[in-house]
This record gives structure tokens, C-alpha cells and sequence, in this order.
């Protein structure tokens, strides 16, 4: 009777199948998205043949677009009530135009045209919003426990990783599925058109099944009320972000986060091209190593944060991907140490361990800061929250997908040459781990400044039911 009258006040316990279903969602958003955030740039500029300025400058418009598309989807999400579901009908709305613009982004009929690149890319990238904001927003509706949110996010990164496991594996895939690749690629990465093209789709209609998957398991429990609802604007996504102080510090932590993955996995292709010489299957088992993390840890999480808290796990982990970095910059650049292709991956090992956990977590921190506002103002804008933190990921991500278009140029990167300069070697080292690491210290420095405890937030959600009753 207890546990009935706790889920009547919005503390529900989700199935397994339920938290897999959410989960799914997330893979089926790495499928697609993720693909685009570390292959895109690879692709444009040694496939599709445009200059490294060219596609660094046609990031930062794509994410400046974001910054105006975002807060218009969020308002729209929190304001309408669509007959399947206030936030799971997009999964279906937005997915299937978002899984078709991700195919034709990296279709090669128009090869080199700036324009199709710009109009696929921005397309792209709004219906990622159209997907990815209501999808946050579902985290949220689903329960109000604290604990049960910890095994929904777990539940979520690990599925999530199971889907970057396979754009990781991209490399290996295009080599198995179109034998041709084989004979092109005297590199890391296979440079067939076609091989991309196949195995792209077949990415994205995976996640497209995935989102229908997500979308039949979520129930929604814990949303706004209509009459409150009608009531949103556009204007209310800056004024909570003014009076939200948790929210703010975990923006920035966002922004800083997913620059410091967009800047290393948008450069690890390149790495492992120019700097390592490696072949398909060393690419493909290096990047693995950039998930494998996740299935061992991420399932910890929710015990690690019992025993060391929230701010200690972020230092923690955070710390971890620091010496991981340092590891594998001492493996490749230092003479004296230098070592073989297996020392990387044992640092690549420890350098994603921090990473997953982190930022996996972070998303965690969500719902918190909805709660936070509701408790504060009475309204449950989660579409707005929502918004907010998918414009300041989604700067992070611009900074990620600037930056190694930038340095490449100016380190005088050449995709025609088998080899690059020293200089244009140590470049690329620098994006895969001197810059990373810069990042993730002014990161836990950022996290420092969160102030809502398991506690503390266990204190607002009581408040906040008993209010509504």
C-alpha cells in the first residue's frame, strides 16, 4: 500500500522493459547523430572533397541555426499535447525526416557541393532538435524518484553505448559490407562513396526501428498541466535559465563536456590515419575501446554514487579521462617512451572510462533541474529545460566540429597526402588530447558549483507532490 501511495505522488518504479524502451531511444539518436558528430567531418573532407575551413565554418552556421531552431522546438513541445503523447509523438514526427536527411548527408551524388552539404547538414540537424528535445524532456515525465532516474539514466548510457559501439565500428563495417572499400583504403578509414552511403542507411533504419521501439514503451506521467501549458513562450526559456541557478552551472558543464568529445572524436579518425598508420580493424578496435567502458561501469553508477556522491563521482572519472589523455599524448610523442599500438589502447581505456561515466551521468542532472524550476515557480517547462540544454550542448558540439576544422588548417592538413608534416601530426595530437584535457579541468571546475544533493532534491520532489495533492 506504501509503494502505491508513493507512485501516486509520482515516485514510480519503471519495468525493465520500460527502462530498456527508454534507453532505445538514445541508441537510436547515437546511431544517427552520433555518426554525423564523428564521421561528418572525415567524410567532407576525404570523401566529399571540401576543404577543412570550409567545413569548419559550415558547423559553427549549423549550430548558430541551433541556437534559434532550439528554443522554438522547446516552446512548441511544452505548448502542444500531439494524440500520442505530449513528448513521444516526435519520436515519430521528427524521426523519419531526421533518418532521411542523415542518409542523404552522406550521399556523394553531388560531390563537393557546398550548397547540398549545407542544406543536408542544417535539414539534418533541425529534425535532430525535433527528435532529441522531447526525447530529453520524456526522462523527466517518467518518474520523479530520484534512484529510479539513476537506473533509467544507467540504463539509458549503456544503451547508448551500445549504439556508438557500432558507429565506432564504422570503418570495419564499410570494409566487410562493400569488399571495394577494401581495395581503396591504404588507411585507417575506407574513402568509398559507396560503402558509405550502404552503411549509413543501414545505421539510420536500424535507429529508426529503435525510435518506434522507445516510443511504444514510454508512458508519461509527470508533465504539465494543459491550462498551464497554453501559457508558454518562447521568452520563458532565457528567464529560467536567469532565475535557475543549478541549471546554469549544468549548461556550461554541457557546453564544456560535448566540446571536449566533439573535439577528440572528430579528430580520432584522423589520428588513427595519419599519426598511428592503422589499418580498418585497428580504427575500429581502437574506437571500441572508446565504449567498452561503458558496459562495465556504467551498470556501477548508481553504487558508486551511494558511496562518494555525485560531485565526488564527476571528480573522480573526470580526473581518470585527464590521465588517460596525458597517457596516450606520452605514448606517441615522447621518443624515450614510445610505444607499440597497444599501449594506446590501454590508454584509451582509462581515458574513456572517465569520460563515460561523466558525461553519461550528467544527463542524470536533468530532471533535477526541472524539478528545481517547478519547485521554484510552480511550472513544469521540461521542453524548455530541455531546449536549453540542447543549445548549450549543441555549442559545445559547434566548438567540437570548429576547432578541428580550424587546427587542421592551420597546421596545413592535406587530404590528398598518404602522409602529413610532423607539424600536421602534432596538430591532430593536440585535438586528441591537450586541447580534451584543457577542457575536461575547467569542467570539474564547473561541477564544483552544482549545489542539489540526492537529499536535497528527494526534499523539493516531496514538496512538490504534496503541494499538488
Amino acid at each position: 500500500m506504501a509503494n502505491n501511495s508513493s507512485e501516486a505522488k509520482g515516485f514510480y518504479k519503471l519495468s525493465w522493459l520500460q527502462r530498456i524502451g527508454f534507453g532505445a531511444g538514445d541508441m537510436a539518436q547515437n546511431l544517427i547523430y552520433q555518426t554525423i558528430s564523428i564521421w561528418l567531418l572525415f567524410f567532407y573532407t576525404n570523401v566529399f572533397g571540401l576543404k577543412p575551413a570550409v567545413a569548419a565554418t559550415m558547423f559553427l552556421v549549423v549550430r548558430l541555426v541551433d541556437v534559434l531552431w532550439d528554443p522554438v522546438v522547446g516552446t512548441l513541445v511544452d505548448k502542444k499535447n500531439p494524440k500520442w503523447g505530449k513528448y513521444r509523438s516526435w519520436l515519430i514526427l521528427g524521426g523519419i525526416p531526421l533518418v532521411a536527411l542523415a542518409i542523404l548527408c552522406f550521399w556523394n551524388q553531388f560531390n563537393g557541393s557546398v550548397v547540398y552539404a549545407y542544406v543536408t547538414y542544417v535539414g539534418m540537424s533541425m529534425c535532430y532538435t525535433l527528435v532529441n528535445v522531447p526525447y530529453g524532456a520524456l526522462n523527466s515525465s517518467l518518474t520523479r524518484d530520484t534512484d529510479e532516474i539513476t537506473v533509467l539514466t544507467s540504463t539509458r548510457m549503456f544503451m547508448a553505448n551500445l549504439g556508438a559501439l557500432a558507429v565506432k565500428s564504422l570503418p570495419l563495417v564499410i570494409a566487410l559490407f562493400v569488399p571495394a572499400a577494401m581495395r581503396t583504403a591504404d588507411s585507417g578509414t575506407p574513402t568509398d562513396p559507396r560503402a558509405w552511403f550502404i552503411t549509413i542507411t543501414i545505421f539510420a533504419l536500424v535507429g529508426l526501428a529503435l525510435l518506434f521501439f522507445c516510443f511504444s514503451q514510454c508512458k508519461e506521467r509527470v508533465v504539465m498541466d494543459q491550462k498551464e501549458a497554453a501559457n508558454v513562450k518562447v521568452s520563458d526559456l532565457w528567464m529560467e535559465f536567469i532565475r535557475n541557478k543549478p541549471l546554469r552551472v549544468l549548461a556550461f558543464f554541457f557546453i564544456t563536456a560535448f566540446a571536449m568529445m566533439s573535439v577528440g572524436n572528430a579528430a580520432d579518425a584522423y589520428f588513427m590515419t595519419y599519426n598511428v598508420g592503422a589499418t580498418p580493424f585497428m580504427t575500429t578496435a581502437f574506437m571500441w575501446l572508446g565504449t567498452i567502458p561503458a558496459f562495465i561501469f556504467m551498470p556501477l553508477v548508481p553504487a558508486i554514487k551511494r558511496k562518494i556522491g555525485k560531485k565526488g563521482m564527476f571528480y573522480l572519472f573526470l580526473g581518470t579521462a585527464i590521465v588517460g589523455m596525458a597517457m596516450m599524448y606520452a605514448f606517441v610523442s615522447i621518443p624515450a617512451i614510445k610505444c607499440h599500438f597497444w599501449a594506446l589502447c590501454v590508454a584509451q581505456f582509462v581515458k574513456s572510462t572517465g569520460i563515460i561515466v561523466a558525461t553519461g551521468y550528467m544527463w542524470a542532472l536533468v530532471p533535477e533541474v526541472v524539478a528545481y524550476g517547478e519547485f521554484t515557480t510552480g511550472r513544469r517547462i521540461a521542453g524548455i529545460v530541455n531546449a536549453l540544454t540542447g543549445i548549450f550542448f549543441k555549442a559545445g558540439m559547434a566548438l567540437g566540429g570548429v576547432v578541428p576544422g580550424l587546427v587542421l588548417a592551420l597546421v596545413g592538413f592535406d587530404a590528398a597526402l598518404p602522409t602529413q608534416t610532423p607539424l600536421a601530426e602534432q596538430g591532430i595530437l593536440w585535438l586528441v588530447c591537450v586541447i580534451p584535457a584543457i577542457l575536461l579541468v575547467l569542467a570539474m571546475w564547473i561541477i564544483s558549483k552544482y549545489e542539489l544533493s540526492d537529499e536535497k532534491m528527494d526534499e523539493i520532489n516531496k514538496a512538490i507532490e504534496e503541494k499538488n495533492a
